[in-house]
Order: C-alpha cells, then structure tokens, then sequence
C-alpha cells in the first residue's frame, strides 16, 4: 500500500498540508499500536492502548457537551454561544489545552472563582511561581482552618479546567476592622455636685 507511490513520504504520515483528518489520526494511532505490538513489550502496549482510551473519552464527552450547548438556545447569538462554550468547565479545559481558549489567565480565573460558592476574589497571580492568592469578599464560614482549606481545594478544582497555570492556591486572612472604644459621657450627677463616685470623700 505505501510501496509504490514514488512520493517519499512516510506510511501513515499526515497530508502534506498539515490537515489532520479523522481517517489519518485513526490509521496513525493504528501504525503506532502496531508498532508497540510487534516489539514484544506487552505492558507498554497495554498502556497505549489505555491511553488511547482514556483520550477518546475525554475528547468526546467534550464534543458532546460543545453539542448539547450549542442546541440548548436554537435562537442563540453566536455571542451567547462562545459564551456558554467558555463558561463550560469541560469546554473550557479542551480550548486551553490547545491554546485556543481568548481570554487570557486574569480572565480565566475570573470565571473559575465566579463558579465558587464562597464570595471570593483574585488578589494578585505571580505567573514565575503560578501562586494565585485570594481573598474573601464576604461572610464565608467561621474563617477556621477547615474552613480555608476547604475554599482552597474548591478553587483549585475550579482553577484547573480554567486556569491550568495556577499550580497552588493561598487565601488572605480577612483584614480585621479596628475595635472602636466607645466612651461614654453622662449626666452630672446631683446628688453629689457632679462629682464622680472615685472623686468623692
């Protein structure tokens, strides 16, 4: 089959245009599997063949959420749609992982956090460490130590479809407000000429 066609291109390869059809992926994956078999290495083939699995899944569960958005609102706009597209978790994580996602991190990880239930915001990403801190906007629980590590393992579960480059999560202590004294001020007394009780004889 790929003897006779003078062209020097390699069995299997990809059109020289760069398109890739599903008919070439398909056969590619076969070449390599093939491969993986013939080399007598049982558990790697396995493993191929696993990951293989696992990817097809992953791929078309996120085609058949994309589907179901855009079939939802038949009257849609197509602005509402990319909206409901980007706003997908699942949608979301297949348009970053291939860098095609528009917005840009400040974006993203506004979206991860607006899915949180505890009134929560960004204070500051460092991209060089992939820290994101946050701080709370509101009431969110008694602010204990459950409490915290609990709003941080949401939005890192949240982050990672969003944001994959926040690698760790750190939520700010709430800024506490200042106690005001309060000093009050009362009425001579007249019983005895105004002075206070420690003034008196």
């Amino acid at each position: 089959m790929s003897g006779g066609t003078g062209t020097g291109v390699a069995p299997g390869a990809p059109p020289a245009s760069g398109a890739m059809t599903a008919e070439t992926a398909g056969r590619l994956v076969e070449e390599i599997l093939d491969r993986l078999t013939g080399s007598g290495d049982r558990a790697a083939c396995e493993a191929a063949e696993e990951l293989v699995r696992v990817l097809m899944d992953f791929y078309g569960a996120g085609l058949a959420r994309a589907v179901e958005l855009i079939g939802r609102h038949p009257g849609a706009t197509a602005r509402d749609i990319l909206a409901a597209l980007l706003g997908d978790e699942l949608v979301a994580g297949l348009l970053v992982l291939h860098g095609l996602h528009p917005d840009d991190v400040s974006r993203r990880v506004d979206r991860a956090l607006d899915r949180l239930p505890h009134p929560v915001e960004s204070a500051g990403f460092d991209a060089a460490t992939g820290v994101l801190r946050l701080r709370l906007t509101g009431s969110a629980g008694c602010g204990c130590a459950g409490t915290r590590e609990g709003i941080e393992q949401a939005a890192q579960d949240a982050l990672a479809c969003f944001a994959p480059e926040v690698t760790a999560v750190v939520l700010q202590e709430a800024a506490r407000e200042p106690a005001l004294l309060q000093i009050g001020a009362g009425p001579p007394r007249a019983a005895d000429g105004g002075r206070s009780p420690a003034a008196a004889p």
